[in-house]
Parts: C-alpha cells; sequence; structure tokens
C-alpha cells in the first residue's frame, strides 16, 4: 500500500468502481487497491460522492496549502471503534504520572533518535562533539522532569542545539539562524515544515488502522481542530525520516536553490522542489530496517504502525511503550 500525491490542480471523480482525477483533457484512475492515504497539494475540487466512495474504501485525504503545509484531513469514519480502549486511553491522560510516563518516554526516544543522527556524523569527521555533549547533559534532566511544560523546555532547548550544529552537518548554501514556522524564512525551515506536515499527514494515516483516538494525547495537550496523538508518535520520527531526507537532499546536492520559492521574510518549495522531496519521503517510508524484536525486514512506514500498537498494548497494561530508537 502507497501513499498517494496529487500536485496538479484538477477534479477527482467517481467513476464506475473506482476514482479517477482530471486535468484538463488528462484523466488517470487512482488504483485505490494500493492506495493508503491520498495527499491533495493542488487545487481540487470533490463532491459527497467521491468522499463517500473513498470513506468506504477507508483512505484518509490529506489536504495542503498553496505552499505545501498541511491544512487539515479527511478522516473517514472509524472502523476499529473500541470503548474499551477509548476509555484505558482518556485514564492514562488524566492521570497525571501515568501521563508523565508516556509523554517522557515520547521525548527520551525522541533525543536519543537525535543523537544518533549526530554520533552518525560525528563518525565522518563532523565536528559536532560538543552538540552531543550538550544534548546528552539534557537528557540526563528528563528523569527529574516532574512535569510536562519541564519535558518540553528539555526537547526546546536540544532542537535548538541541535539545529545550530546543521551549520556543520550541511555543504553551504543552506544556513539555518532560528526555527522559524509560519512563515518559513529560509530553505531549510522550509524543508523541516514541508517534512514535518508530511510526517504528521503519514502518522495520522497509521493511527486510523488502530484503535487509538488521534485527539488524546500524553505530550501535547489535546486541543480543538487538530490530532494532537499523531504530534506526540512523530517526535519519535522527525529525526529518523524527515531530519534524514533533508541531510541526504542538501548533501548529495539532490536539491537546489531554485527548488525553492522565496517572498519577503518567507520561503516555500515550488512544485518542482516538492516533487523532489515527495520522492524522497516516498523512497523513505518504503526502505526497510531489520527490526530487532521481530528478527525480520520492516519498511519504515510499518515501523509507524507498531509505534502505533506499542502504545496501545502499553496503554492496555500488556508491554510497557519503550520508543523506537535508531542503533
Amino acid at each position: 500500500m502507497k501513499e498517494y500525491y496529487v500536485l496538479k490542480n484538477g477534479r477527482l471523480r467517481r467513476h464506475e468502481n473506482t476514482i479517477e482525477f482530471v486535468n484538463g483533457d488528462q484523466k488517470r484512475s487512482l488504483p485505490l487497491h494500493n492506495i493508503y492515504s491520498l495527499h491533495l497539494f493542488g487545487e481540487t475540487d470533490l463532491n459527497t460522492k467521491v468522499l463517500n466512495f473513498l470513506s468506504q474504501n477507508g483512505i484518509p485525504i490529506h489536504f495542503y496549502n498553496f505552499y505545501g503545509y498541511y491544512s487539515g484531513s479527511f478522516y473517514p469514519r472509524e472502523k476499529l471503534v473500541s470503548g474499551f480502549v477509548l476509555v484505558k486511553q482518556v485514564g492514562y491522560y488524566t492521570d497525571h504520572d501515568k501521563r508523565l510516563e508516556l509523554a517522557r518516554e515520547f521525548v527520551n526516544t525522541a533525543l536519543r533518535n537525535i543523537l544518533s543522527n549526530l554520533e552518525h556524523y560525528r563518525k565522518n569527521g563532523k565536528n559536532v562533539s560538543e552538540s552531543i555533549l550538550m544534548i546528552e547533559k539534557e537528557v540526563f534532566r528528563l528523569s527529574d522532569a516532574a512535569g510536562i511544560p519541564e519535558l518540553m523546555a528539555i526537547e526546546g532547548r536540544v532542537r535548538e542545539i541541535y539545529y545550530s550544529s546543521f551549520g556543520k552537518i550541511l555543504r553551504p548554501g543552506f544556513d539555518f539562524e532560528r526555527r522559524s514556522r509560519r512563515p518559513p524564512e529560509n530553505m531549510l525551515n522550509c524543508m523541516i515544515s514541508f517534512g514535518n506536515s508530511l510526517l504528521y499527514s503519514s502518522v495520522l494515516g497509521e493511527i486510523y488502522h488502530t484503535q487509538l483516538n488521534p485527539t488524546i494525547s500524553y505530550l501535547h495537550e489535546p486541543g480543538q481542530r487538530r490530532f494532537s496523538l499523531a504530534l506526540d508518535i512523530s517526535e519519535v520520527f522527525k529525526p529518523l525520516i524527515v531530519d534524514r531526507i533533508i541531510f541526504s537532499l542538501i548533501n548529495n546536492r539532490i536539491i537546489k536553490t531554485d527548488h525553492f520559492l522565496k517572498e519577503v521574510k518567507s520561503c516555500y518549495l515550488n512544485e518542482a522542489g516538492k516533487r523532489v522531496f515527495l520522492e524522497a519521503y516516498r523512497k523513505k517510508l518504503d526502505k526497510t530496517v531489520v527490526n530487532s524484536r521481530l528478527k525480520r525486514q520492516v519498511s519504515y512506514q510499518r515501523l509507524i504502525r507498531l509505534e502505533c500498537f506499542k502504545l496501545l498494548k502499553h496503554i492496555l497494561g500488556e508491554k510497557s511503550y519503550r520508543g523506537l530508537k535508531s542503533r
């Protein structure tokens, strides 16, 4: 099963037993049997007939704005609803100690994966030793954090240290002064925001295929108009998927300055740039690694689903959650 991306402007319509994308005189049938979720980047017209048909096939749709950043999702009616799991999931949120335990493990896993990235570049001669030492000190502070705000503060300091080391990892021309989001102010911030949007959508798609409720989270505060559990689980995979894609695209000179659209205090990927990033992202999700627990090759896409199942087992009291840490 694949994530399917549509960058062109056009129209989605129901045609016989499938969905067609119409762009001018061109028509293309979507391989629904092989589509995991649908990502729409262009201006796309569709009606309730299309939405109902995609819902019947359990295919979420993720919408992105003109600049390529996540706008929202059509989340089909859940097929794996469990009141028992919902009650348990809420119980872990309302219990301070249980929530803190999960939130701490999300942050710990994210920081360990950040350290893994830096260790890789230190072994390849990059001068990031000082950053590693500073982050290791922050990791030791996790056990003393008494609440979610303290954990978030530690994670924020580590991200600042981590991003400041990018200048020693990446080839010249992709400078990073500070993290900026709305809008991203330079090419590197643009790629981080774009990649994080894609990952959030992918994680949300995996949660849909479990009994977990995507609105009940532990590290990020649940709120209106967002699936905050996807934010929690995304923390685990940002260093493993998004950051590594960015390092590869820049250092291998795959992405170039002419792949970006620059405006006043803002920077965005143009259509060619989106295609380059999406191709790398698709390949990364399909890439397989050896899972030590299963003792077999597993794709990164599947690893996200397995992370959801590990969290589910923790909530059900079957096995303590331990986040996926890169070796």
